[in-house]
């Protein structure tokens, strides 16, 4: 297999197809033989999609772009899990040796109310975007960029701010969350930016903002599971989940 450490294995799997948008969608069963151990997960979903095609069938549709766990598109329900049963990982960053010769995976799409299902395990996340069209900016003239040194930042603020600005919005948080929340998601994009001096000028309006738009995607409300952040690929903290809610109550009052 070009790798003196990868085995042979046949695996079983149970993917979800759906035509389309409305259409009723099922699981279809399909055995994968002479996989590598050492093939990604996407890799694998190649090799089976090779094998529909030499069998006249169509092709199971799914995202992916980088391939680098960077962009977050390959987003999946692998085994009841968020991008598999890996830690801190996205989809494409898994690998066949995370699983045994001989069993049967259970491929399905993020399933959410904000995130309909386009086709196979494509599903739209443009509400994502329209969130972060809400107010996920800054829009202040900030004047010519500067030296990095002559702003001074505290430096717990600039790694907390770091830490949330790794966000891929893959969408692993709703997916995982009982209720579909994305609070997760909007939290880390709101405090990406709060610790910023930059973007506390518009931090009452961008949260309230950014909050609403949440709610009117038709994302569920946040209860405290943590499902979010175990299943984030980046492992962001739900204390950014305290600060949104801390910082929503704060802007509310004072446009009240």
């Amino acid at each position: 297999m070009g790798n003196d450490n990868s085995t042979e294995m046949t695996i079983h799997l149970k993917i979800w197809k759906q035509d389309g948008p409305g259409k009723k969608g099922e699981f279809i069963s399909h055995e994968a033989k002479g996989l590598s151990s050492e093939m990604s997960f996407l890799e694998m979903l190649d090799v089976v999609n090779e094998d529909l095609v030499r069998l006249n069938q169509r092709p199971i549709e799914f995202d992916h772009d980088c391939r680098e766990g960077i962009c977050g598109t390959c987003s999946m329900v692998i085994n009841g899990e968020a991008h598999g049963p890996d830690k801190e990982i996205t989809t494409c960053q898994l690998h066949m040796r995370k699983f045994k010769d001989g069993d049967t995976i259970t491929v399905e799409p993020f399933r959410a109310k904000a995130f309909p299902i386009i086709r196979d395990l494509v599903v739209d996340r443009s509400s994502f975007d329209r969130v972060i069209e809400s107010g996920g900016y800054v829009s202040v003239n900030t004047g010519g960029a500067q030296d990095a040194n002559s702003l001074p930042i505290n430096k717990p603020d600039s790694d907390l701010a770091f830490e949330a600005a790794t966000c891929i919005g893959c969408g692993a948080c709703v997916a995982s969350c009982k209720n579909a929340s994305a609070s997760l998601f909007v939290s880390a994009k709101l405090a990406h930016l709060s610790f910023l001096p930059q973007g506390k000028i518009e931090q009452d309006a961008r949260t309230l903002a950014m909050v609403r738009q949440m709610d009117t995607e038709g994302f569920g409300a946040c209860t405290n599971t943590e499902a979010c952040e175990a299943a984030c690929p980046k492992g962001i903290s739900v204390e950014n989940i305290s600060r949104m809610n801390r910082q929503f109550l704060k802007a509310s009052i004072k446009e009240r």
